[in-house]
């Protein structure tokens, strides 16, 4: 799926309802996607979006923290073949804080069981409708701890590591997998981390992901601090992250 696979694709979006997520959905609405599952924790939370878009708009319950909810969605979303994980939790929390477990296991919960729990559900999804395109908003706290939200950061590394395997094992069955790492966005969740001052528009990481589907990239960087980052990584990324290492090492 290059660049004209947006128009006429059926996606799904995790956390449709604000933020990132609504971003997204606008964008492939905007780009001609035939029909956008919003996949939110509460269906009325989809109502803005049913009104901007119309019919085009599907609501969806998925709750990362309740897998019933994630295998219930796979069967009424049978011909998705563009999913969006970007439903995510972020806690203010140090390791040395005294909710470090506790924010550190809810974050676990969501940001990487969720991802597991999505992947194992929609992989035969998007494998029966020729593959698709498989897209996980992880960040440059996958890269880099940020110590006031270190739980925070640790679950989106092993998110991102998880994005690893998936994008090797997906890819036998023909399904894409992106890795999105933004830096401070302005949506609530970086208002919560203090970022508002140094945060650029969601628009921004919507944008990158439909411009990313004219390459093939694995991972997108979308704003100013996420592109500085993804300079100095993309040689790593390229000869260590992408590269088979298996196999080099055995010739």
């Amino acid at each position: 799926m290059h660049s004209d696979g947006v128009r006429g694709a059926v996606a799904l979006v995790t956390g449709a309802n604000r933020g990132i997520g609504k971003a997204i959905v606008d964008s492939l609405v905007e780009q001609g996607a035939g029909k956008v599952y919003a996949a939110v924790r509460v269906l009325e939370n989809a109502q803005t979006l049913l009104e901007q878009h119309g019919d085009r708009i599907v609501p969806v319950r998925i709750d990362l923290e309740e897998p019933e909810t994630i295998i219930e969605a796979a069967k009424k979303c049978g011909d998705v073949n563009f999913l969006v994980n970007n439903a995510g939790v972020l806690t203010i929390s140090t390791p040395l804080s005294e909710h470090a477990i506790d924010s550190l296991q809810r974050e676990l919960d969501v940001n990487v069981f969720g991802l597991i729990r999505i992947a194992q559900a929609f992989a035969p999804v998007l494998q029966s409708n020729g593959g698709g395109v498989f897209v996980q908003l992880n960040s440059i706290a996958s890269l880099k701890s940020f110590s006031d939200f270190a739980t925070y950061s640790a679950s989106k590394a092993a998110a991102y590591s998880i994005t690893q395997s998936l994008r090797e094992l997906l890819a036998e069955q023909g399904t894409r997998v992106i890795s999105v790492h933004p830096g401070p966005i302005a949506t609530d969740m970086g208002n919560e981390a203090g970022l508002s001052e140094i945060a650029e528009p969601a628009e921004v990481v919507s944008g990158a992901i439909i411009e990313s589907l004219k390459t093939d990239d694995f991972h997108i960087f979308p704003d100013s601090l996420a592109r500085k980052v993804g300079i100095v990584y993309q040689t790593f990324a390229r000869d260590i992250i992408e590269a088979n290492l298996m196999e080099e090492n055995a010739h």
